[in-house]
């Protein structure tokens, strides 16, 4: 009996191990491209293990010179396949998206959770409503209506129709989390002499902070790759990394080396920023798993 369960448990293991394979193995493959001369990224069978790393690529996306890190000096890069502020764009859009929404939708998800409204549900069903109309849907209107005021190509115009498009899915999820912090808390410090802003701000934010960690990284994640509003409302000023990925495929070709490199450099933000909120993000993943 002893034999078999070690015998089971090694093949959990190794399937485990096997799946992680299964999902790592695209972004290895997509990061090595971005150390590749076309030679290796065309050769046939792929060179997955074996091949010359340059650096080439990095330094035409980011025109940098990183012949320092080698043998042969290369000049620096750039022209066509500059796409260094592009990186830059998405970071500014990404960040004051999520800190918009995140900002909004913990306050309406605290007042729809603490208090009690007439056809309070169908308010909530309306929010996530909202959520279900396709980007595309309201792209052309959009256009139209910024090209008025004057936010198109602008920071303000992107990052405010980002936080519009996550408002909904980030209140829900705020609601859920602060539904799983018991109301007697808010009415304890009431009877003390507490506020409700007091309450918000001193007591369940503290306790909220893994669901806020949770919704915001899912808000990040939306902004960073949403591509129709940036290439509806963008023309010839900021332009994000999903938008100027399609720029790499010309009339000779797709510079799949340059692509990656700017695939590979455009997760590390990414993987920073969720790497900053790991603890509270695993928390609020599991509040309210456990009842007492």
């Amino acid at each position: 009996m002893i034999v078999q369960s070690t015998y089971r448990r090694r093949w959990r293991i190794a399937a485990a191990w096997g799946v992680v394979a299964l999902f790592v193995f695209p972004l290895y493959y997509w990061t090595t491209t971005a150390f590749k001369n076309a030679r290796d990224i065309f050769d046939r069978p792929p060179n997955v293990w074996i091949f010359e790393p340059t650096l080439k690529n990095f330094e035409e996306v980011f025109g940098i010179s990183l012949g320092f890190l080698r043998q042969q000096e290369v000049l620096p890069g750039g022209g066509n396949f500059y796409m260094a502020p592009r990186l830059w764009d998405s970071i500014v859009v990404a960040i004051g998206s999520t800190t918009l929404s995140v900002m909004i939708a913990t306050l309406a998800a605290y007042g729809l959770s603490r208090m009690d409204f007439k056809s309070r549900h169908l308010f909530v069903g309306w929010v996530l409503s909202t959520r279900m109309m396709p980007p595309v849907a309201v792209a052309i209107p959009l256009f139209f209506i910024y090209k008025d005021v004057g936010l198109l190509d602008s920071y303000a115009g992107i990052i405010l129709i980002h936080a519009v498009m996550n408002l909904p899915l980030a209140v829900l999820l705020m609601k859920s989390f602060f539904d799983d912090i018991p109301r007697e808390i808010d009415e304890s410090a009431i009877i003390d002499g507490a506020s409700r802003w007091l309450i918000f701000r001193r007591v369940i934010l503290p306790m909220a902070k893994g669901g806020i960690a949770a919704t915001a990284v899912l808000c990040f994640i939306f902004s960073w790759t949403e591509f129709v509003f940036v290439l509806t409302l963008t023309q010839t000023g900021l332009k994000t990394v999903p938008v100027v990925s399609s720029s790499f495929v010309t009339s000779t070709g797709t510079a799949w080396g340059n692509m990656a490199a700017l695939g590979a450099a455009a997760m590390i933000p990414a993987f920073i920023f969720i790497l900053l909120v790991q603890k509270q993000l695993v928390r609020g993943l599991t509040l309210g798993s456990l009842k007492q």
